[in-house]
Formats: structure tokens, C-alpha cells, sequence
């Protein structure tokens, strides 16, 4: 338990099935966790007995594991399962979570997830502002932005999309400006108006495309 009383082990629900081939081995390993209090409750549901529950989360296969905001499938070893519950209340947890989604074409679940909480999308701006982050992950985080456009919820990251155009990497600048203009908000202006004499002309192209969508200009 933390100093402010809020548990940093997170309760654990897993779905199981009878003849599932990897189900044994996450089920020992979330048991291990628990005996260790990285895990604080396991909860386990045998969907042979109880097709409700999976059929209310809308899940077609086991394992399944829910680890706090983590829906995590198929088979997880121990090490994987340690680092998921070791992050699953911090930003960086959230972020590796997002990246992992993005990764694997899984578009709409993670729109829903920021329509569900919108503070979310500080970790997506943040995998937009990593150098590291792979081409299918901000792909995917662009595509996102792109279906939340005109859904209000974007322009709460207009100053931090606006920090992002003055990055090193050309690239990342020019994800931000075209991010910036997905928000629909003025105040998006003066960070592009900062860049229009940018070195990179690919930078500058976004910068007009961004100045000429949004209101104000």
C-alpha cells in the first residue's frame, strides 16, 4: 500500500477454459505474483462454468488476463506478466500498453480507451514524441488522432503536441504539426506560425496544410 493509501499491486482477473494449452502456465505465474504481493488479487473464471463472463467482455479465446486498464491474451510468461503488474498505474505503463496495441493493427480499442478516459492521450503524444517509437505505432497513433478530430478531446494535448514541433527529429515535427491540426484549436496557432521557417521542407508542408484547417488564421 502506497503512503497515500492507494494499492500499487493491481487486482488480476484471468478466464480460463478446460483443454486450453496455456492456461496452466498463466495461471501458475499470476499465483507466483500474488504470493509475492506484486499481484494483490487473482480472480480466476473457468468460462466452461461461467460463459456469461466471457461472452460480457466480448472475449472468444483464452488465456485472458485483465491487469487493471491491461487486457492482455493468449499465453504471458512470468517476466512479462512481473513487468505488466509492475506498471500497470504509471504513464509509462500506459504508454508500453498503447504501444503494444498499435502495434498489432488494434486501432479502434484504443480509440475507445481514450474516449473512455481521455488522459490517455498524454501517453499517445508521448509514443508520437519518442524517436524510438516504431513506424507502425505512429502510424497508428496518427490514425487515432485522425478519428477524434471535431471530438473536442484533442486539443487538451495542444500544448504538448506544440513542445513536440520544436524537436530535434524532422520527422517528429512533422507528426506534431499535422497532430496540431487535428485538434481544431486556434491556440494551435503560434506554434505553427513558429515553424513556417522551418529547415525541413516536409516540416514546412505541414505547417501550412496544419495553418490553413484550423480557425483563426
Amino acid at each position: 500500500m502506497s503512503a497515500g493509501g492507494q494499492s500499487t499491486a493491481p487486482d488480476v482477473l484471468l478466464l480460463i477454459a478446460p483443454g486450453c494449452p496455456h492456461c496452466a502456465a498463466v495461471l501458475e505465474a499470476l499465483s507466483g505474483l500474488v504470493k509475492e504481493a506484486v499481484v494483490a488479487r487473482l480472480e480466476i473464471v473457468n468460462i466452461a462454468a461461467r460463459p456469461e463472463q466471457a461472452q460480457g467482455l466480448g472475449i472468444r479465446s483464452v488465456p485472458w488476463t485483465r491487469m487493471g486498464p491491461f487486457e492482455l491474451d493468449g499465453l504471458r510468461g512470468p517476466e512479462e506478466l512481473r513487468r505488466w503488474a509492475e506498471q500497470f498505474n504509471s504513464p509509462a505503463g500506459m504508454a508500453a500498453y498503447l504501444d503494444e496495441l498499435l502495434k498489432t493493427g488494434q486501432l479502434r480499442r484504443v480509440e475507445d480507451m481514450v474516449r473512455a478516459q481521455p488522459a490517455y492521450l498524454d501517453a499517445l503524444v508521448g509514443l508520437l514524441g519518442g524517436p524510438e517509437t516504431g513506424i507502425n505505432t505512429r502510424i497508428g497513433v496518427m490514425a487515432v488522432l485522425e478519428e477524434l478530430e471535431g471530438s473536442g478531446l484533442t486539443a487538451s494535448v495542444v500544448t504538448q503536441l506544440g513542445l513536440l514541433t520544436e524537436h530535434k527529429d524532422a520527422r517528429i515535427r512533422t507528426d506534431a504539426c499535422h497532430a496540431l491540426s487535428l485538434t481544431g484549436s486556434a491556440e494551435a496557432l503560434p506554434y505553427l506560425y513558429a515553424r513556417r521557417e522551418d529547415p525541413e521542407p516536409e516540416v514546412r508542408e505541414a505547417v501550412q496544410e496544419a495553418i490553413d484547417s484550423l480557425p483563426g488564421d
